[in-house]
């Protein structure tokens, strides 16, 4: 008994995805999928000579036939893939008595200039790999290859997601084709290039991470321990992390971002100062006219007469104490 197709569900409408007009950027690079979709050949069917501009990648996942690129003529059976472009002349034929079936993937791929604003926002690893893959592309054997990556199942990864309707089917389509890409590059006959993974200062990480959290939280009472189990680290590990990254205490953090959202919020509006007080993390308004006085040498009210503009509240919007 013959073992179902698994790509019957594609022929049910196999222009779907070439309907669509995908496009778009993965690293250093603009990509433009004119063509993905499974077709069929009759047997004995021959598509006579021709090139393309673009990249077209060809998957067999039933049937046989040949392939001609250039001057060599190669069989062609299941579970064969070859990369023909750009301008890689070719022809192709089903066998005399069998069909073959073909996935294609016809894609425009150009360079990308970005601006230094994108360049610092993208990720270095993410170009990093684009770049290989592409250039392992582009120096892909031509010769037919087994598909030992399994690029080929990624056809049916993005038409389900189009056929169903998936949330973020987009970004799905855009993964398999990136997975399409990746998976072929793999069959280069040059060596993939060493790269470092960009990391980053681990203590930084955890200071960015634990300001985050006060500012979220500022107005509920935090406790250093509290926010050190967030990370996770020890309450002592922590303690050193905001001397050495803010250059002062958890406290000391904590109590200047408390004054600065409390600044704004005594200049811009009329509501009394022991509501504000309450509302931004201070246990009484008793603490906080002590706390001001000490820091700004007068009372909140005082502030609120003196600094009565918004535009003004800049100077006071983020007060900074280096701890002793």
């Amino acid at each position: 008994m013959a073992k179902p197709f698994a790509y019957s569900l594609m022929a049910e409408r196999n222009d779907a995805i070439d309907r669509l007009d995908i496009q778009f950027r993965w690293g250093g690079y603009g990509f433009r999928v004119l063509r993905c979709h499974l077709t069929s050949f009759a047997p004995g069917k021959i598509v006579r000579f021709h090139k393309h501009s673009e990249y077209e990648f060809h998957f067999i996942p039933r049937g046989k036939g040949t392939v001609v690129m250039e001057d060599n003529v190669y069989p062609l059976h299941e579970g064969l893939f070859y990369l023909t472009g750009p301008n890689v002349i070719h022809q192709q034929e089903a066998d005399a008595r069998e069909a073959m079936d073909e996935l294609c993937l016809h894609i425009d791929i150009v360079p990308i200039k970005e601006s230094e604003q994108e360049a610092s926002w993208g990720d270095p690893w993410e170009r990093h790999e684009a770049e290989a893959c592409i250039r392992a592309l582009d120096n892909l054997p031509m010769r037919p290859h087994v598909d030992q990556y399994n690029a080929m199942a990624w056809f049916l990864t993005a038409y389900r997601a189009w056929n169903e309707g998936q949330p973020g089917a987009f970004s799905t389509i855009k993964q398999a084709i990136i997975q399409i890409l990746l998976r072929s590059a793999r069959m280069s006959a040059i060596p993939n290039v060493t790269f470092e993974p960009p990391s980053r200062s681990i203590n930084e990480h955890r200071f960015r991470i634990a300001t985050q959290f006060i500012h979220d939280n500022y107005a509920q009472p935090l406790t250093l321990q509290e926010v050190a189990e967030r990370i996770p680290i020890s309450a002592r590990q922590l303690q050193r992390v905001f001397r050495e990254q803010g250059e002062e205490s958890f406290t000391a953090y904590l109590e200047n971002y408390r004054l600065s959202q409390i600044c704004s919020a005594i200049v811009e509006g009329s509501r009394p100062i022991e509501q504000i007080a309450l509302e931004h993390g201070f246990a009484s308004s008793n603490y906080l006219y002590y706390v001001f006085k000490k820091r700004f040498n007068m009372t909140p009210k005082q502030f609120r007469k003196q600094h009565g503009t918004a535009g003004e509240t800049k100077l006071f919007a983020a007060p900074r104490q280096t701890a002793p």
